[in-house]
């Protein structure tokens, strides 16, 4: 597309010439004028000389007349003749010259009309000059009339001359009206022509300024895109589909271990670098590149002089450029170090497989091993306080109670311990799942605790989500008994659940979070409340924020819900204040 510099400079140009034609045809017009005026003049003098010869011939004509009258001499009528002669041939001039007034064309019908009359008298003359008896009364008038006739012919004349002289004058004053604007025209084109030249110079250097800068930054863009190849093992290449040839960077060469352009970019010599079990398989991927047009991701691999092999990716995509021909860009990268990292990442893979194998064993064996000796504990502090209490002194018996609350906290700590592992290690299957199902079981699983303090659950209608049931399960049940356990005295707990569908964006925690929407869960209570500050470290693994004495519990609780709600890819904050209640919220991922 053209740029509008180049717009500009075409406009310019073309300006430029439609001024230059102007001045051209304007001065064609102007030499034109002139030439005219000037043959206009030239007839002007011509006409006024033929009048002047006319009278001249005229009066050489009544010399001879005059002469053969008083002589009767033949030979006074030679100039006669030729004055005749020399008049018809003024006349005839005369003629050629006034083609264009009407006026003086009628002048010329009049002056014509009038010398014939005078050269008919000079021809009656002539006969009654040969008559002696009628020579006297008869050649006296003729005289006169003569006389008459040539007075009316030179005012004939003179008449012509003025009119002439009038359309002299008048086309000398256009003329020179002419010839004063013509100057001031031509000056004022001149100026606009060299301003137009300017402005164009003006334009040209500074696009050729620019185009330097341009220059400039290209081969430091050149540069900067050479030595990136160089660090990200990364090259280029373009195939001209019209001209069936190839065009590598330097780092392509350096991939396959040679020196930039040490050979000349062809298939058939990149072929040789190919190792041979994959070149098989890129020659196909190259064929139907050439039949397609695009190469997919392809990998294979080159083998260096020195027996190193690596491994390349390639991959291209047709272009088509402003002059409309076709050529496909590639781009060929080194991802040695890629695979290298993934089989490393594989291997570590399979560490952490047997890693989780020996925390299942693990846990097998606290569920089992471990729990086995603590219930045999109970079971014989129970015998010993059923059958020696009486032989049990005072501090004895309230050892044995420490005892007890030991071992079940011991057993209440090792039962949680086993609920947060199965949170880490258990299959993350999700299934359509109706919440309030879920939330129904949860009640159902702490129905004595609900009773016992007389708790109300107050419960929006939940939707149906993608969840991992028996976690969202065990998430419910964490929360409601938090609740319930951190209850004011005397007050019975009112637990409100709501729920609403927010725009991620439109909420600080997740507003960069891949999912447009999210189901926020609230869970609201009216126990003891906490300070804000602590909203954060109570959901850390063992934190409480109370003595054991106080209530009861081991502090992984909350820690649950938080890796429940993360395995969701969820979020769950808290926020509270002293002897105000507390609101748990989570937001939870969906698709809308």
């Amino acid at each position: 597309m053209p740029t509008p510099s180049s717009r500009y400079l075409r406009t310019a140009f073309i300006v430029g010439l439609f001024v230059i034609l102007c001045i051209g045809g304007f001065t064609y017009k102007h030499i034109s004028e002139l030439s005219q005026t000037s043959k206009v003049v030239k007839d002007n003098y011509s006409l006024r000389s033929e009048l002047e010869l006319i009278i001249s011939n005229l009066k050489d004509a009544e010399i001879g007349h005059r002469g053969f009258l008083l002589t009767h001499d033949s030979l006074f009528l030679n100039p006669y003749e030729e004055s005749l002669q020399k008049v018809t041939s003024n006349l005839h001039k005369l003629d050629t010259l006034i083609v264009s007034n009407g006026e003086q064309v009628e002048k010329l019908k009049e002056l014509k009309e009038d010398i014939k009359k005078r050269f008919n008298n000079f021809d009656k003359s002539f006969s009654l000059a040969k008559d002696d008896t009628i020579l006297t009364q008869d050649l006296l008038f003729l005289l006169h009339e003569g006389e008459i006739r040539m007075d009316r012919i030179r005012a004939d004349i003179t008449a012509m001359l003025d009119l002439e002289q009038r359309l002299l004058t008048h086309n000398q004053e256009i003329n020179e009206k002419k010839i004063g604007l013509t100057p001031l025209l031509f000056y004022g084109l001149l100026i606009v022509t060299l301003v137009i030249l300017l402005l164009a110079y003006f334009k040209m250097s500074k696009d050729l300024k620019a185009l330097k800068e341009n220059n400039i930054e290209l081969e430091i863009f050149e540069k900067l895109t050479k030595q990136s190849e160089i660090v990200s093992n990364t090259s280029t290449w373009v195939w001209y589909i019209e001209d069936n040839e190839f065009e590598f960077s330097d780092n392509l060469y350096r991939l396959v271990g040679e020196e930039p352009q040490s050979f000349e970019p062809t298939l058939e010599n990149f072929y040789k670098y190919v190792h041979e079990e994959d070149i098989n398989h890129l020659g196909q991927q190259v064929n139907m590149m050439m039949r397609e047009e695009e190469l997919p991701f392809t990998t294979y691999r080159v083998v260096h002089k020195d027996g190193t092999i690596r491994h390349l990716k390639a991959y291209s995509k047709m272009m088509d450029d402003t002059e409309g021909d076709k050529k496909m860009f590639g781009v060929t990268i080194d991802v040695t170090n890629e695979l290298e990292n993934y089989r490393i990442i594989e291997q570590r893979n399979q560490e952490l497989e047997r890693t989780n194998k020996e925390l299942s064993a693990f846990n097998y064996v606290a569920s089992h091993d471990l729990q086995e000796p603590l219930r045999k504990i109970q079971t014989f502090m129970s015998r010993l306080e059923a059958k020696e209490k009486d032989h049990i002194s005072e501090s004895g018996q309230l050892y044995i109670q420490r005892m007890k609350s030991a071992s079940a906290r011991m057993r209440m700590l090792i039962e949680d311990l086993l609920q947060y592992s199965r949170t880490n290690t258990s299959e993350k299957e999700y299934l359509r799942t109706n919440m309030n199902m879920l939330l129904e079981h949860a009640k159902t699983e702490l129905l004595d605790s609900i009773e016992e303090k007389q708790a109300t659950i107050i419960c929006d209608d939940l939707p149906t989500m993608d969840v991992i049931s028996f976690q969202i399960q065990q998430l419910f049940i964490n929360i409601i008994s938090n609740s319930l356990k951190y209850s004011r005295e005397g007050v019975p707990p009112i637990i409100e659940i709501t729920h609403q569908e927010v725009l991620s964006k439109d909420v600080e925690e997740i507003k960069d979070s891949l999912y447009k929407f999210h189901h926020k869960i609230t869970f609201k209570d009216n126990g003891i409340g906490f300070e804000q500050t602590y909203a954060d470290k109570i959901f850390l693994l063992f934190n409480r924020l109370h003595g054991k004495s106080e209530y009861s519990g081991t502090g992984i609780g909350l820690a649950i819900c938080k890796k429940i709600v993360e395995n969701h890819k969820g979020v769950i904050l808290a926020e509270s204040m002293p002897n105000a209640g507390a609101s748990f919220i989570i937001y939870l991922p969906f698709l809308k």
